[in-house]
């Protein structure tokens, strides 16, 4: 049985980030504390550490970023309300295997592995795997804290025409604005691995949704091809791909099991959102985050 999972200590962080200081946290709690929309009651100093890190320690892109971040999951309704593992939820984990490898990559970093276990795009549903990516992820960070940088792997070779024509624009769009401007990741490199023929219709899909900083990052591999293991270890893999983690039952098994163990995280979690009546100035919508011009956040290129 999966054990519940405590949250990575602020000291260990201090040590893992000598750059980062109790008072480089302090100032942004006391910022926050004037901030009455934000939910600053129920953030953590782990939480604006993390926050602080990847904003590449700016104070002042720090604040601008964690209000986004939070009004996201506050506007964001699809991935971020109600999340528990019901009916749908566990569906979508069967269909799409979502698994944080335990091998960093060459570089460092953490990457999260994505692939389909069940081919039949009739039962793919993308808002609900988006939700349940987010889930798995925050749960991730909250047990290890900071990291270097994030790879995130995308396996196409199981997916076809009919699981593209099942991305639902808007939720398409909201997860790449998330992941673009809000993350609270040093994004390092999107991988799609196992290209299908189709992969300029994937790209043309997306593209009116990204930014050429993450276009910059986006790495196209072609069948059999062993140029990812430049960036992670092949050992680091599910055994099916020729790795030495575990296979993909079990990865799964587990990772569904980690969520219905960790209920009381995703409660408290829950409470981490916007109060848009007490912001000053009026409150946002949707439709006015997606008009603003610019970035607050900006994406590594290796």
């Amino acid at each position: 049985m999966p054990e519940i999972v405590k949250q990575f200590p602020i000291e260990k962080e201090y040590e893992k980030n000598k750059s980062i200081t109790a008072d480089d946290i302090n100032k942004l709690r006391e910022w926050l504390m004037t901030q009455k929309h934000l939910p600053g009651e129920h953030l953590s100093d782990l939480d604006l550490a993390i926050v602080f890190h990847c904003c590449d320690n700016s104070s002042e892109v720090s604040k601008q970023v964690l209000d986004l971040h939070y009004t996201l999951r506050t506007l964001f309704t699809t991935f971020f309300k109600d999340r528990i593992v019901d009916l749908k939820l566990e569906g979508a984990l069967y269909n799409v295997l979502i698994a944080p490898l335990p091998t960093p990559t060459v570089q460092g970093y953490r990457a999260m592995y994505l692939r389909l276990l069940d081919p039949d795009s009739r039962n793919f549903n993308f808002p609900v795997t988006a939700k349940a990516m987010m889930m798995v992820f925050d749960l991730w960070q909250y047990q290890e804290g900071t990291w270097p940088g994030f790879i995130l792997m995308i396996d196409m070779d199981q997916s076809t025409l009919g699981h593209v024509a099942k991305l639902d624009l808007m939720s398409l769009k909201q997860v790449l604005y998330f992941l673009q401007e809000a993350m609270l990741i040093r994004l390092k490199g999107v991988h799609f691995l196992n290209a299908p023929y189709f992969m300029d219709k994937v790209m043309m899909l997306i593209k009116p949704f990204i930014k050429k900083a993450l276009m910059d990052i986006i790495h196209i591999h072609q069948p059999k091809s062993e140029e990812l293991y430049d960036f992670v270890p092949k050992k680091a893999f599910p055994k099916e791909e020729g790795g030495e983690h575990k296979d993909h039952n079990t990865m799964r098994d587990e990772t569904i099991d980690l969520l219905k163990t960790n209920t009381q995280f995703f409660k408290e979690e829950s409470l981490r959102r916007v109060n848009e009546a007490l912001r000053a100035g009026g409150k946002k919508t949707v439709e006015d985050l997606f008009g603003i011009q610019g970035s607050f956040k900006k994406l590594d290129i290796d």
